[in-house]
């Protein structure tokens, strides 16, 4: 049988438990396709998995990563809708075709099931989506869809819909942060940023045209100035990254009967300060306080679908390749934070 490397954690203590097998390559049943994997995407969440820090039950010795896109090299008989040569993308979680997550993590791929950090991998074919040939993004790009994207488009379009003219604002620069920047403006969205650096702004604003950028060390109080910025009507639509240490200023700064997607939890609350009342600031602005957890495949499908028409490219700033020494740097890269937008591998 031939074969393949493929990366795994039998034990999640540091980036540096993680380690290279040799292992055949799987061959997909009547419903699966194999697909040569090109590049996978990290998340902050690959972070906590790998150190134990994620807040959910984790499959042992599991094959890390969630984002892959690739090429199909096989197909089971009972696929049609795939051929030999396609580009695709893989599902953040193979179970879930659409509506809420039935399960807190049972199919999310590098999480209750293996994920996609292999030469190869088999997916069910009701886990992948095609990208269209005409598609300009690369690989890496495309591997970015799958969770930050997916879930910008939920927090987008899965309830209250973002229309043109609207305001969004996200906290950072990272992954999550740019994609939602990105697919802001392509609908017509005022766009404001918030980063503790300067210089992330800078790049943010040059690169990808951002409307206004606060940073939240010289402005604490940054929902007060988002609020000027709107004119005093408040922000239709705000990416929550911190979690309870920022909440408290994302409802200030929400509009009346604005939405706060509630994405991530990496902001701690100062101790010294009051905890916030957060039901009660929410009934007075009347907001939608909503967590997600990435989205279905469908989704992903109308993304990859919008993405492609409008021929929108997406920021990378690293790439790292495929040695285990690699990929742990590539880990150790986005735990750091320095980066703006998305930190990927590309496979041999």
């Amino acid at each position: 049988m031939p074969q393949h490397t493929v990366f795994r954690f039998p034990t999640r203590t540091s980036f540096e438990d993680l380690t290279s097998y040799q292992e055949d390559i799987p061959r997909p049943t009547s419903h699966e396709v194999l697909i040569k994997v090109r590049a996978i995407s990290l998340n902050s969440r690959d972070c906590q998995i790998a150190t134990s820090n994620y807040p959910s039950a984790i499959k042992d010795r599991l094959i890390p990563g969630s984002d892959a896109a690739g090429d199909i090299v096989d197909v089971g008989d009972a696929v049609h809708d795939f051929a030999k040569g396609d580009r695709v993308v893989t599902c953040f979680d193979v179970n879930r075709l659409y509506g809420p997550a039935k399960h807190e993590v049972c199919g999310q791929a590098g999480g209750g099931v293996d994920g996609v950090m292999a030469q190869y991998i088999v997916r069910p074919a009701s886990a992948v989506v095609k990208v269209p040939v005409d598609s300009p993004q690369a690989y890496s790009e495309l591997a970015s869809l799958v969770c930050t994207g997916v879930t910008v488009w939920n927090a987008f379009y899965g309830n209250k819909q973002l229309l043109p003219g609207q305001t969004v604002l996200v906290q950072g620069t990272g992954g999550t942060s740019m994609t939602a920047l990105v697919l802001a403006k392509a609908a017509g969205a005022t766009t404001i940023i918030t980063s503790s650096s300067d210089e992330k702004l800078r790049t943010v604003k040059e690169k990808y045209n951002a409307d206004h950028c606060i940073n939240y060390i010289k402005t604490p109080d940054w929902a007060s100035e988002a609020v000027k910025l709107t004119e005093g009507k408040g922000v239709d639509h705000i990416i929550e990254i911190g979690g309870f240490g920022t909440i408290q200023q994302s409802l200030s700064a929400v509009a009346r009967g604005g939405i706060i997607t509630i994405i991530g939890y990496l902001a701690k609350h100062d101790p010294a300060q009051p905890a916030p009342d957060i039901l009660l600031l929410a009934l007075k602005k009347e907001a939608i306080l909503r967590g997600i957890q990435v989205g279905p495949r469908c989704m992903l499908e109308d993304l990859v679908t919008f993405v492609s028409r409008r021929k929108l490219r997406f920021q990378i700033d690293r790439e790292f390749g495929f040695s285990r020494e690699d990929v742990v740097a590539a880990y150790n890269a986005l735990a750091s934070g320095k980066h703006v937008g998305k930190i990927c591998i590309l496979v041999d």
